[in-house]
């Protein structure tokens, strides 16, 4: 089932790769839009937020049953319109259907039906506005389109500078192939085919150019799917208009078991015609459902030992649409962080369309377990460090503990704290490393009293092995892992 003079549309939107595509059952247009003839071409207008559309067998057109006419309905706000009346102003008794507005709506794009004969030429035409109404058409001429066939329609880009055109031309590969001309110095080229990548051996007819010019819509019947003709739609993957990707169908939930064409795009709503209800082709629209709330629940797996390092988070997102990303507090950006040292973690959860959700995870430790030990001062204490760590263990604050326990005038002793590291790692990491462990250490002496400007520093890295190897055990590499306490007498 096809129509005369097929037009696409010109209006805001598109649906981007990987946008969320979930849409609402498709809504039939009431009695207000609709009626016993064809209703075809929706092209919304968002300057005066109407309607327009083409009715095809109505007695009532100008030029009687065989014509078709522009109309054209008020939204009220309320997903309703008011009641459709013929467009007087663009109508005549040839065939009139408006192809679309420019970017501020002050040039409606037309059929080319105004030149006062009945043999006219097949084409394009445009008009400027002109206070509530519009001016004459005037034909925009495109050198080398000669249309023969009935069937041809058009599209116009925003910036006015690309025309999408469906008909039977020279090289078509079956019936109405789509074409373009784009304009450059005020003129526009010869239109060239774009190819056996979008046509068919079928029809492709009601081309529809996104906002960026990036994504064409289109119905074929050259392609299978859900019935007579499907809406599919392609993507340029590069400058050329040659360069698309396959086309995909735009899914069951538009396309049904009849004719689905003249698909347009605007502020979010999806207008097109089909004939899945009826003999004769009626208005639907449809739009996005809006995605799922997203959330998150964490559950934090507590560190097993005191100021030990094997905590982990196990985190799992909630609704919203994948794929999702994550912030740590600790900088991480994984589901799930593993070696954990006691805290709180804040994490950011961002879905696919942006929605953000937050959540906060504690961490804890088991209670520091200090056995009684009775020593005497000894000239210096060492204290051993687990592998790749800073952070002091159980057995060396127990050591640290039993040494501020037995030095007296903690606040007028000198201290000499000087730190080592296994020659694992780079020389400069180990000295960053030894650093952090004297500093570490440092600052557990001054909460027990000593005063820091009496304590001195050392950090070594690999420099003073305490035991020099070439293949070394792991009892060699604990030992050089020290951190040496003097008493400055």
């Amino acid at each position: 089932m096809r129509f005369y003079f097929l037009v696409g549309a010109l209006l805001q939107g598109l649906i981007a790769n990987g946008q969320y595509m979930d849409i609402e059952e498709p809504h039939r247009l009431g009695g207000e839009v609709n009626s016993e003839a064809d209703e075809l071409f929706p092209v919304f207008s968002k300057e005066d937020s109407k309607l327009y559309y083409t009715r095809v067998n109505d007695p009532e057109s100008i030029g009687g049953m065989s014509d078709q006419d522009i109309w054209s309905s008020a939204w009220n706000g309320e997903k309703n319109y008011s009641k459709g009346e013929d467009y007087k102003d663009l109508n005549n008794k040839y065939n009139n259907s408006i192809i679309g507005f420019n970017s501020d709506e002050t040039i409606v794009y037309l059929i080319n039906s105004y030149d006062g004969k009945k043999d006219l030429k097949k084409g394009i035409s445009y008009a400027k506005k002109k206070g509530d109404s519009w001016g004459a058409p005037k034909e925009i001429s495109i050198p080398g389109l000669d249309i023969e066939g009935d069937f041809y329609g058009f599209h116009v880009n925003k910036s006015g500078d690309v025309i999408i055109i469906s008909y039977a031309g020279p090289e078509s590969l079956g019936e109405e192939d789509l074409y373009i001309s784009t304009k450059k110095d005020e003129k526009w080229s010869n239109p060239l085919h774009l190819g056996s990548k979008l046509n068919s051996a079928g029809f492709e007819i009601s081309p529809f150019l996104s906002e960026d010019n990036d994504t064409l819509y289109f119905s074929t019947n050259g392609r299978g799917g859900e019935g007579d003709a499907d809406i599919f739609y392609s993507v340029r993957n590069s400058g050329s208009w040659n360069d698309w990707s396959s086309p995909v169908n735009i899914g069951s939930q538009i396309n049904s078991s009849k004719f689905d064409a003249y698909f347009t795009i605007s502020d979010g709503f999806f207008y097109w015609s089909s004939n899945r209800d009826s003999e004769r082709s009626d208005i639907y629209y449809s739009t996005f459902l809006p995605p799922p709330p997203l959330s998150a629940a964490a559950k934090g797996i507590d560190v097993t030992v005191f100021n030990g390092n094997d905590g982990s988070i196990d985190l799992t997102p909630v609704g919203g649409v994948a794929p999702y990303t994550y912030k740590w507090s600790n900088g991480s950006e994984i589901e799930d962080p593993i070696e954990l040292v006691k805290g709180t973690y804040i994490v950011e959860v961002t879905d696919a369309v942006g929605q953000v959700a937050k959540v906060a995870v504690e961490i804890n430790q088991p209670d520091e377990i200090i056995e009684p030990v009775i020593v005497e001062l000894q000239p210096e204490t060492i204290i051993y460090f687990d592998f790749n760590s800073s952070y002091h263990n159980a057995s060396n604050i127990s050591v640290m503990k039993t040494f501020c326990s037995v030095v007296e005038n903690k606040s007028n002793a000198k201290v000499i704290v000087e730190s080592h590291c296994d020659k694992r790692a780079s020389e400069q990491y180990n000295i960053w490393l030894s650093q952090k462990r004297m500093e570490r250490t440092r600052a557990y002496l001054v909460s027990k009293g000593f005063k820091k400007e009496n304590i001195s520093g050392a950090y070594k890295g690999e420099s003073e092995l305490e035991i020099k190897c070439e293949t070394c055990t792991e009892e060699n590499h604990a030992i050089n892992r020290r951190t040496v306490i003097k008493i400055v007498k």
